[in-house]
């Protein structure tokens, strides 16, 4: 801090006014104090502690007259008052960022002052969102009964875009294998992740499932017992690459984005696993089926500050204008019928 630099034990000793030898600026050299017990130096905050000296009175807790430094009456310092001893931080190789952390300003300010002018980190992925579909038309067009304006591409995107995933870009598929094949070729080759909405049900005109296996893609699993979005699709190709296959109704699409995609990029990024925070619910539910249920919920505090989830329900899983205003989605499990108010459950925010 601010101050004077000086023995405690003169103040101690009962040293109240002492003289100022001399100026310690931040960024010189240390100064030190003379051999009376009265010596003090004026000291700036950042600089470095006058040899011999052991405390550091503030500027607020002195009266000065010309050289004449007089101690508050009534106030004691003991050694290391104000003083940031080097090493009191941590101890030499002790680990301060650790691996698997993001980048945050905090952790770039340390390894600035640790020297760490390079790190290692891991590449951010170029990212493929296609949507599919015969139905889908362009936001700007005035879709006919049989059609619908493209959402689910432009949702995806912006998410991945705010999670810290820059290199996305968009594509439209139709239902028809002659321009699926060629496209997920090219779209296999030239990016590190696929993430595709729709066509992936047990419809005719689902064809993407066929067509990643025909072109050597491993299929891990096909269908997730869970409600929004059961019929979620992932496999890994030939290159290692993983393709996420999402339902192409709006909120199964962007549950399945939060709850499993989000994660599983941040874990192949290298960052490291930590479970969501759990909230209580404010209100009992019900949900009969015997399938985990991602519930749409608008956190509120309760009188005594603790966040409560709201049940916000979507319509239908098309509804994604029921997701506005709401804060995420509760996981509730499939062995589970009733759900009272306060059932603390697993929270995965948008």
């Amino acid at each position: 801090m601010d101050g004077y630099a000086l023995r405690t034990r003169a103040l101690a000793a009962g040293v109240a006014q002492f003289r100022v030898r001399a100026v310690q600026a931040a960024g010189a050299p240390p100064q030190a104090l003379g051999p009376a017990p009265d010596d003090c130096v004026e000291i700036m905050t950042g600089a470095v502690l006058p040899g011999g000296a052991d405390a550091v009175v503030p500027y607020e807790d002195t009266a000065r007259t010309d050289d004449t430094v007089t101690t508050a009456a009534g106030k004691s310092f003991l050694a290391g008052h104000a003083v940031h001893r080097q090493g009191s931080d941590h101890r030499a190789g002790e680990v301060v960022v650790p691996a698997g952390a993001r980048l945050t300003a905090r952790a770039i300010a340390v390894a600035a002052a640790c020297g760490r002018g390079k790190l290692a980190v891991s590449a951010r992925p170029r990212i493929a969102v296609v949507a599919t579909g015969d139905e889908l038309v362009e936001v700007d067009a005035a879709p006919e009964a049989h059609q619908l304006r493209r959402s689910n591409d432009y949702a995806l995107r912006a998410a991945l875009l705010l999670a810290g995933f820059p290199q996305v870009e968009r594509f439209l598929l139709r239902d028809a294998r002659e321009e699926i094949a060629p496209a997920l070729e090219r779209l296999l080759a030239e990016f590190d992740v696929l993430i595709l909405t729709g066509g992936v049900s047990q419809g005719r005109f689902d064809l993407l499932p066929s067509e990643l296996e025909r072109q050597g893609v491993t299929k891990v699993f096909h269908g997730v017992a869970q409600r929004p979005g059961k019929p979620f699709w992932f496999g890994v190709s030939t290159r290692g690459k993983p393709i996420f296959a999402l339902p192409g109704n709006p909120v199964s699409s962007h549950v399945c984005l939060h709850r499993y995609v989000l994660p599983a990029l941040a874990r192949a990024a290298g960052l490291a696993a930590s479970p969501p925070p759990r909230v209580a619910l404010a209100a009992p539910v019900n949900f009969a089926p015997r399938l985990a249920w991602f519930l749409p919920v608008v956190l509120a505090a309760d009188s005594d500050g603790i966040p409560r989830a709201r049940p916000a329900p979507a319509n239908t899983s098309g509804d994604l204008s029921g997701l506005v205003g709401t804060d995420g989605f509760v996981e509730l499990p499939a062995e589970i019928r009733d759900f009272p108010a306060g059932t603390a459950a697993p929270f995965w925010a948008w």
